[in-house]
């Protein structure tokens, strides 16, 4: 599918060329065919003014990419998107904006989520012979037979950019262009064949100054100037992706008014019986409900996520036909003898704030804002690493308090329960006292744990396409979606 504004979009030179005369990192060919196969049928244009100088103080810099030049018949056009919320956020209510309550993502609790930058570390973009070697099982596939290696540093919130084009799932979504196959570039330099698919695969990893082939430089897509420190806090931390943004509740605004559900005794809760009086037994307690007027009703947030993943055998959500299998969309991607075929790396923004490990469930926030009840007063600023020793399976406020349901979206929302606040796991052991090492991992110790899990699953192709899922972090073992 080709984007909607193709005719006003800067088109891309073809990368493998690009890797030629500026090192863009494409694996080295598995013959002797002459590298020339590889140069772009256009020279690359220059580079974006808005490219920010981002240099580590120690002769280490990243490499501007050149705006692109148009990909011809024949190739696999390869862009980065987060999708329309990276650029919008999720505003709330949903339809404030035109939006949509049946079909948009937004915190059922009622907060507004402003995305300020969305960066993200992508690299090994990979295709493969056979992406259906097994109907029943997505990771197996063919040798690999071409490779852009990249890394890509990309801020997905920034398309302000003269190369972009509409993303694979509809106008908003926009995606920047990172580079084009022209060839079979591990297998001889090969043409692609028309007749058949190639597996698409790739990964997001922690971001570094020397990350590129034999210590090169990474490719700066479109961080301006003023992203230095967040850079530069990313390769402190080994991040691989990193959310800058505000939230605020705006839960008062929702059509529906929002409601609690029954969370357990707290400090608003009041003694019903004194056990003894009654005939003996337990005291009873009734729940006074929850004050959520004790959370902050903003807070900022520098989420980072140290959760290198591989993106295996993805399936093409804009592909026609069914998919192999029970499987809802056809795997891999398909060249055309007459135009650019499009695979699009798509980094969903949602998935760290999911309900469960089960795709596409509702996101919250009251969860995160609850860690900061008690503060100084101040706008507190929220980080992935404060999550730690916060229970998913009880959710309390920094006090202790237990923490309810909080529906602010009428019946477009349901909770999981009628109690206390709780994420499932999918049947992976809650255990904050479980061993969790690379390569020994059974467990989600705490939300912590269940961020970085959930927030690992947000690679796709083509919008919606679901990929075999590869953590290069500790994590319960085995492959997901």
């Amino acid at each position: 599918m080709l984007p909607n504004n193709r005719a006003s979009a800067l088109a891309f030179a073809a990368a493998s060329g690009l890797a030629l005369s500026a090192g863009l990192g494409f694996a080295a060919c598995s013959s002797s065919t002459s590298p020339t196969t590889n140069s772009p049928t256009t020279a690359p244009g220059k580079v974006w003014s808005g490219i920010g100088t981002i240099q580590d103080g120690k002769g280490h810099k990243l490499t501007p990419l050149p705006i692109p030049n148009a990909p011809g018949a024949g190739t696999i056009y390869v862009t980065n998107s987060g999708e329309s919320a990276a650029v919008s956020g999720w505003p709330f209510p949903p339809e404030a904006t035109a939006g949509d309550w049946s079909n948009d993502t937004w915190p059922v609790d009622g907060w507004q989520f402003v995305i300020e930058k969305y960066i993200v570390n992508v690299a090994n973009i990979t295709l493969w012979s056979n992406p259906n070697l097994s109907a029943s099982d997505q990771s197996q596939h063919g040798p690999a037979v071409a490779q852009i290696t990249g890394p890509f540093v990309v801020d997905l919130h920034n398309m302000n950019v003269p190369n972009v084009i509409t993303g694979q799932g509809g106008a908003p979504e926009q995606a920047v262009p990172l580079g084009v196959f022209t060839n079979q570039n591990l297998n001889g330099n090969a043409a692609f064949d028309p007749t058949v698919t190639y597996g698409f695969g790739f990964s997001t990893v922690a971001a570094s100054y020397t990350s590129g082939p034999n210590g090169a430089a990474p490719y700066n897509v479109n961080l301006s100037s003023d992203e230095q420190a967040d850079f530069d806090e990313m390769v402190a931390n080994g991040y691989s992706v990193l959310y800058v943004g505000t939230a605020t509740w705006m839960g008062s605004q929702s059509p529906y008014g929002c409601q609690q559900t029954n969370a357990g005794a707290g400090p608003g809760a009041q003694l019903a019986d004194a056990g003894d009086d009654a005939g003996g037994g337990s005291p009873t307690y009734v729940d006074g409900g929850y004050d959520f007027t004790k959370l902050p009703q903003t807070f900022t947030f520098r989420f980072g996520f140290s959760t290198p993943t591989n993106y295996v055998n993805c399936q093409n959500f804009t592909a026609q036909g069914a998919g192999i299998g029970n499987e809802p969309n056809p795997r891999g991607v398909q060249v055309s003898t007459s135009q650019y075929a499009i695979a699009q790396a798509t980094v969903h923004m949602d998935h760290p704030f999911w309900e469960s490990f089960v795709e596409d469930t509702p996101v919250h926030l009251d969860q995160i804002a609850a860690q900061y009840v008690g503060g100084d007063g101040g706008i507190p600023e929220a980080h992935t690493e404060d999550m730690k020793g916060v229970s998913p399976s009880a959710f309390t406020d920094k006090t202790g308090t237990p923490l309810p349901w909080h529906n602010c979206s009428g019946s477009n929302y349901t909770p999981l329960g009628n109690g206390q606040m709780f994420f499932y796991t999918k049947g992976i052991p809650i255990d904050p006292t479980g061993t969790c090492m690379q390569g020994n991992c059974t467990v989600i110790r705490d939300y912590y744990d269940f961020m970085r899990y959930t927030q690992s699953t947000q690679g796709h192709l083509n919008s919606q396409g679901a990929c075999v899922i590869e953590r290069q972090f500790p994590s319960p073992s085995g492959t997901s979606f």
